[in-house]
């Protein structure tokens, strides 16, 4: 009798054992779940043998990066011809359109391939969580997040929040980490589905979990560090795209971009996956347009508070700025500055302190000290604000009086921001007919992050920016 209890404790402790090791398959990194969460990746009851990888598809949109497709690549070429969107489910997530592919990336049509896409909803979230204010503790999740209400994001990155109530504290340094967490997506083969040979690949009821990402756009930048010996050679992470068939002999525009107080952080790249407003520029359908240099500096601390000041971090910046146009082919005439909420209120800093560096500027979700702003009288500016944004939008009425006194020619219109693509065009047109320096936009209803998740996706405003020209 002993010796059939140990045999069974022996065998019980070698089943243990193997359940808690990694198995791998030659050629296959996918990770197979059950139910409760288990791995079950044995090369013996591996039902999935025919899927070799699974890479999660990201982008960014106006509420942050998202998993916008999945693409689970088999050993053999799927006939895109018998695929439907049931035949896969997503956790937590909807599942539009199904299609083979050559490679692991989205197609307005699908073909015979080995890669199956599975394309998702990405439709915007619009944020009406908060009412106004550009503060730091306001701002998406507080500082080190930097997620802004994505919470696709922000369960993934986490962060620390800064002190205060209603506004930012100027020189708040983040303490999050500076590593980033990649995006996760759960999938399953929920359908039968047939290979191009004939053959039919079984449903199967386990779960996948991505072992790739793909990170569209926020990929092409480089993550760099700058050093000022202007300023003790304090150190500014930012990053930078540079055109892909950049060309010393002609000459570029750069856009650069602030982000918010929320997204204060350690992690170099949260400025680029928490919202449009950097990776909108170096959108492949943009750059084909306007080719530019876009930079995104990536703030460790609240650099613009409440009370109108800033720390020497916007100074830092202006010097990187002026570092870069030695370094590459830029043209000074046409440097463009743009920013939301604290980044915004930088932007206004700039051409204040600044106001022969920059063509146009973007304004945002921000607001400054009305009796500081007559260095912007003669400036092209495109403001946006929403009606519910407490701060920015009485804030930017009084600024935009302020300057009409002084000799500004200002066209405002109130928009939704919910529009499509068509209606804004319309909007723009019927703005710009005022031939104005000031163009001030203010989004129905919406709050403070509403703005932002909006503000960059209109075509005619981005377009607006480039072009002018600095005389």
């Amino acid at each position: 009798m002993k010796r059939i209890v140990s045999t069974l404790i022996a065998f019980l402790m070698l089943v243990m054992t193997m359940n808690s090791l990694t198995f791998a398959a030659e050629g296959v990194d996918v990770q197979i779940t059950d139910a409760l969460g288990n791995k079950q990746m044995t090369i013996e009851n591996m039902k999935h043998k025919h899927i070799k990888s699974v890479t999660a598809i990201n982008e960014v949109f106006g509420d942050g990066q998202k998993v916008s497709a999945v693409a689970v690549e088999y050993d053999s070429a799927i006939d895109t011809s018998k695929l439907k969107a049931s035949d896969f489910t997503v956790e937590d997530k909807n599942v539009t359109k199904v299609y083979a592919n050559t490679a692991a990336e989205k197609a307005y049509k699908g073909v015979n391939g080995q890669y199956v896409i599975v394309e998702l909803d990405t439709t915007i979230t619009p944020d009406t969580g908060y009412g106004g204010g550009n503060g730091a503790s306001n701002d998406a999740n507080g500082a080190g997040n930097g997620q802004n209400g994505n919470a696709e994001q922000g369960a993934s990155q986490g962060g620390n929040r800064p002190p205060g109530n209603g506004g930012p504290t100027l020189g708040f340094v983040a303490t999050d980490s500076a590593e980033s967490k990649p995006l996760t997506v759960n999938v399953t083969q929920s359908g039968d589905i047939a290979t191009v040979g004939g053959q039919t690949y079984k449903a199967d009821s386990k779960v996948m979990t991505n072992s790739k990402d793909i990170n569209l756009v926020v990929d092409d930048f480089k993550k760099l560090v700058y050093t000022d010996p202007n300023y003790n050679n304090e150190k500014l992470m930012y990053n930078l795209y540079v055109p892909k068939n950049y060309d010393p002999s002609k000459k570029y525009p750069l856009v650069l971009f602030m982000h918010d107080a929320g997204v204060v952080s350690n992690n170099p790249t949260n400025t680029l996956t928490q919202g449009l407003g950097a990776v909108v520029w170096a959108e492949p359908s943009e750059q084909a347009k306007n080719e530019c240099f876009v930079l995104a500096p990536q703030y460790t601390s609240i650099i613009a508070d409440d009370t109108s000041q800033t720390t020497e971090q916007m100074d830092i910046t202006v010097d990187l700025v002026k570092d870069l146009e030695k370094q590459y082919s830029i043209d000074s005439n046409r440097l463009y500055n743009t920013g939301q909420s604290m980044g915004g209120m930088t932007s206004i800093a700039m051409e204040i302190k600044y106001p022969d560096m920059f063509a146009a500027s973007l304004l945002v979700a921000c607001q400054w000290d009305v009796n500081k702003v007559t260095p912007m009288v003669k400036k092209n500016l495109w403001i946006v604000v929403s009606e519910g944004d407490n701060k920015a939008n009485p804030g930017m009425d009084s600024i935009t009086e302020a300057l009409k006194k002084q000799g500004a020619t200002v066209s405002k219109a109130t928009w939704s921001a919910e529009s499509s693509a068509a209606e804004f065009a319309t909007d723009v047109s019927n703005m710009l007919a005022a031939g104005s320096n000031i163009y001030y936009t203010v989004f129905k209803n919406g709050n403070h992050r509403y703005t932002w998740q909006y503000a960059y996706t209109i075509e005619g405003v981005r377009d607006w920016l480039f072009k002018q020209v600095k005389q």
